[in-house]
């Protein structure tokens, strides 16, 4: 499966964005899905995950709460929305393939989309 990644931006402290990642290929319904996010000089980390179905999702604890990640098996997408952004929050975003059994592991992912930008000021 091949991913694209879209919908970063600049956007201020306590704002809203939706980030988008479309699969090419028939077998995205075969696959979890998650998000990471790389700051400058500094890991890739686990950001959220979301099962094949969609019926189950896991989270980071650092956005917990203000982040949902969903799925359309139909369009061949998933999405992370975010909300109360905040400066923190500022990495590129990437979205990959699950094919490992720990979520939270970069091990665990492959078919790594380019990355989206997120920005946010205070």
């Amino acid at each position: 499966v091949q991913l694209q990644a879209s919908g970063g931006g600049l956007v201020q402290a306590g704002g809203s964005l939706r980030l988008s990642c479309a699969a090419s290929g028939r077998t995205f319904s075969s696959y979890g899905m998650g998000w990471f996010r790389q700051a400058p000089g500094k890991e890739r980390d686990f950001v959220a995950d979301i099962s094949r179905n969609g019926g189950s999702t896991y989270y980071a604890d650092s956005v917990k709460g203000r982040f949902t990640i969903s799925r359309d098996n139909a369009k061949n997408t998933v999405y992370l929305q975010m909300n109360s952004l905040k400066p923190e929050d500022t990495a590129v975003y990437y979205c990959a393939a699950r094919v490992g059994y720990t979520r939270v592991s970069v091990a665990s992912y492959e078919s790594w989309g380019q990355g989206t930008q997120l920005t946010v000021s205070s």
